[in-house]
């Protein structure tokens, strides 16, 4: 089985393992060029562009046609396929894999939406991987991604809301008002349709990683054993702010910390610090 997926997951070398895994670069343009996101440039550089240009960046999904020739090359050794990708609710990437596996019929296709993303999306990813090395089948695999996504919650803050307005994630009325308030919100993902939900609020960037903190432990129980990882958008100090909130309240096994993939940042912004986390019960267990 071949696993594919998106570059709107994050994930570290290790959460891979020697897997073979194929994934279809999202694109980006900024300051006159355009770059295929974790290709050709880097997230260091992206937000260190971002910073300079004061610019803001547009993205787009990758073609169906992009996704044709991913399949078509998979099928070559292996017909059975698992294309797992970030939240339709935020996305039209999942659309666009199923037009591009509609053009590949040698390719047997399933697909799996994670409703969320970063390295949400990246857990998905992993846990699909260690299954197929396992040697499980593909029906056993989306059965067990749906234990993830009902497991892992995605939540995160941001010091400015101006690529989010920017990019139309959120409302323009309400993130206007809470500019001028000075508001910091705690966003989630719903699990539902994948969409960016409100979780809590905070004067402050600070104030709102102690709210993000709080709210996770709300989810999984005070003292609760938990696998967690940190995502940021070149922000190491608001990292390690955030970790030692969460170590105060949570049992943390943690992952290595990743930065943002640049298509995300793109509408986060840098500064963006993000927690994923799940109740180690409640994920799936893999041999």
């Amino acid at each position: 089985m071949h696993v594919v997926t998106d570059s709107g997951a994050d994930f570290l070398p290790e959460q891979l393992g020697e897997s073979e895994l194929s994934i279809a670069p999202l694109t980006l343009a900024i300051a006159g060029r355009v770059y295929k996101s974790g290709i050709d440039i880097t997230p260091e550089g992206f937000y260190r562009l971002l910073h300079e240009t004061q610019d803001f960046a547009t993205t787009s999904q990758p073609s169906p046609g992009d996704f044709a020739d991913i399949y078509r090359a998979a099928a070559e050794t292996d017909k059975e396929i698992l294309s797992i990708h970030m939240s339709s609710g935020l996305s039209g990437t999942l659309n666009a894999a199923r037009m591009g596996a509609a053009a590949v019929p040698e390719a047997d296709v399933a697909f799996y939406d994670t409703r969320t993303l970063s390295a949400g999306s990246g857990w998905h990813v992993e846990m699909a991987l260690r299954a197929v090395r396992a040697g499980w089948g593909r029906g056993r695999i989306l059965s067990m991604l749906e234990q993830v996504s009902s497991a892992t919650e995605t939540l995160f803050t941001l010091p400015t809301l101006r690529y989010l307005i920017h990019g139309g994630r959120i409302s323009h009325l309400k993130g206007l008002l809470a500019q001028v308030l000075n508001i910091r919100p705690v966003i989630g993902v719903e699990k539902e349709g994948g969409t960016y939900v409100t979780r809590g609020q905070a004067r402050t960037f600070d104030g709102a990683l102690v709210r993000l903190a709080d709210f996770a432990t709300s989810l999984v129980g005070q003292g609760a054993k938990v696998r967690a990882q940190i995502v940021h958008g070149y922000n190491p100090e608001g990292v390690a702010r955030l970790r030692a909130e969460v170590e105060k309240r949570l049992n943390v096994k943690w992952l290595g910390t990743t930065q943002i993939a640049p298509v995300l940042g793109a509408h986060t912004g840098p500064g963006v610090v993000g927690l994923i986390l799940a109740r180690e019960d409640a994920l799936p267990s893999i041999g």
